[in-house]
C-alpha cells in the first residue's frame, strides 16, 4: 500500500494539472503525469511544468487569433 502522505500529479486533456492521492486512481478525465512525491514536491513540479495555467483550448484559440 502507498504512503498516505504521497501524491501524484495528474493532468487532463486541457493540460490542467492537479494533485491526487497516490494510493488512488485519478478521476475520469485525468491521467497521471508520472510524478509522485510529497505535497510540496508535487506543487513544485506543477509550478515547473505548468507555467501558463490557461486551458489548452484557450491558448490555441488565442494563438489562432494572433495569426490573423
Amino acid at each position: 500500500m502507498s504512503d498516505p502522505g504521497l501524491y501524484q500529479v495528474v493532468v487532463n486533456d486541457e493540460e490542467q494539472h492537479a494533485l491526487w492521492p497516490a494510493r488512488t486512481a485519478p478521476p475520469a478525465g485525468w491521467r497521471p503525469d508520472g510524478f509522485t512525491g510529497t505535497e510540496a514536491e508535487c506543487m513544485a513540479h506543477v509550478d515547473e511544468v505548468w507555467p501558463d495555467i490557461r486551458p489548452l483550448s484557450l491558448r490555441r484559440r488565442l494563438a489562432e487569433g494572433s495569426q490573423r
